[in-house]
């Protein structure tokens, strides 16, 4: 789930993330923020930065920043009894919430994973629990094989970058906005990260949106 920059495919995966316009790099702003061309190739240029510093984070920073943002997530979602919960499924470097899952789990909630159909698509949350079957889908993250569909309650989305405005700097295949926007329902959503991945704004363009709250360690 991300930001709708490449509307056409799916979104390169961070191990690409160096294959960026030349003349725009790391650090750069766009020359016209309100042209989307230009937010496009900064959003990038961005994302490279941002991966590049999360990785570069050590295993054991990573846990311990992550049990600061389990604490938060039990905070903001208060009693799990009842409730479905979309996690997903770390990813180079993202913080690695399946033992705070287990944790809710054994309180009474629930959870589902998000899946990419088709580019282009809202994603589709089936529900999973551990132990039950998994299998590679796009960038080879694990998604359940055969779970139900549904709609969760609370929405978790890993962010690349985030700004003041809560809007979500992600991978770029436009899934998290897309998504949101064609649910039945408003779920709650929490955005999660560390704290570097603080930018000043992403450019926000029509079609973002932001979340409830973002939650960091």
């Amino acid at each position: 789930m991300s930001d709708n920059d490449n509307v056409r495919g799916y979104a390169s995966p961070p191990c690409f993330m160096h294959e960026l316009t030349p003349e725009f790099q790391p650090g750069d702003r766009p020359a016209d923020p309100t042209a989307w061309a230009d937010v496009k190739r900064w959003r990038k240029a961005e994302r490279q930065r941002l991966i590049d510093a999360r990785m570069a984070m050590s295993a054991d920073e990573r846990a311990r920043r992550t049990e600061t943002i389990a604490v938060g997530l039990t905070e903001a979602i208060g009693t799990p009894g009842g409730k479905l919960i979309s996690l997903y499924w770390p990813f180079k470097g993202e913080p690695d919430l399946r033992g705070w899952m287990n944790e809710i789990i054994a309180a009474g909630g629930r959870f589902a994973l998000p899946v990419v159909i088709q580019a282009g698509h809202p994603l589709e949350f089936r529900a999973w629990a551990p132990g039950e079957p998994l299998e590679r889908g796009v960038w080879n993250i694990l998604v359940p094989s055969n779970g139900p569909a549904v709609f969760p309650d609370v929405v978790i989305a890993p962010v690349v970058g985030f700004d003041a405005e809560n809007y979500r700097l992600g991978y770029g295949g436009g899934f998290f906005d897309r998504t949101l926007a064609a649910m039945p329902r408003k779920p709650l959503v929490l955005g999660i990260g560390y704290a570097e991945a603080r930018i000043a704004t992403i450019y926000p363009q029509v079609h973002d949106i932001p979340m409830d709250r973002i939650i960091i360690g």
